[in-house]
């Protein structure tokens, strides 16, 4: 019977080795286990149930603290930096022309729904192509 085990856990290993979706990992783990019981218990039918049930709960257990630790974090470029950042504004900037600020020691091309005056500080709201959106800061 142990062969059985061995075949179900080798099946399993390369399923999750072609997946790499952590679906059947849990499993492999309670065939290892299922492998060395069966040295002991002869009955398939209760080997199979600690096969299912240990999978099961190692799954529901493990499962969604691997997912959260083994995600990919998010790495903020330039752009997504500069978000709620504040600049300074080094070219006029009106509703209808495109003007320029200053963020965090660069320049950017900037609009803005109102006049905002060279020397004003802005604050940047988000990011529409190459270009800042902006708004004054409340004082």
């Amino acid at each position: 019977m142990w062969i059985t085990w061995l075949i179900i856990v080798i099946l399993l290993t390369i399923l999750e080795a072609i997946t790499i979706n952590l679906v059947s990992v849990w499993f492999i783990v309670s065939g290892i286990v299922s492998l060395f019981l069966s040295f002991v218990i002869d009955s398939f039918y209760i080997q199979f149930s600690i096969f299912v049930c240990l999978g099961l709960v190692l799954m529901l257990l493990t499962r969604p603290y691997l997912v959260k630790k083994l995600a990919k974090k998010k790495v903020s470029t330039n752009l997504d930096r500069v978000i709620g950042m504040e600049g300074i504004v080094t070219e006029e900037i009106t509703k209808f022309k495109i003007g320029e600020v200053k963020v965090d020691g660069k320049k950017w091309s900037a609009m803005a729904n109102e006049k905002i005056k060279v020397g004003e500080e802005v604050i940047i709201d988000k990011i529409d192509g190459v270009k800042l959106i902006v708004r004054k800061e409340e004082k």
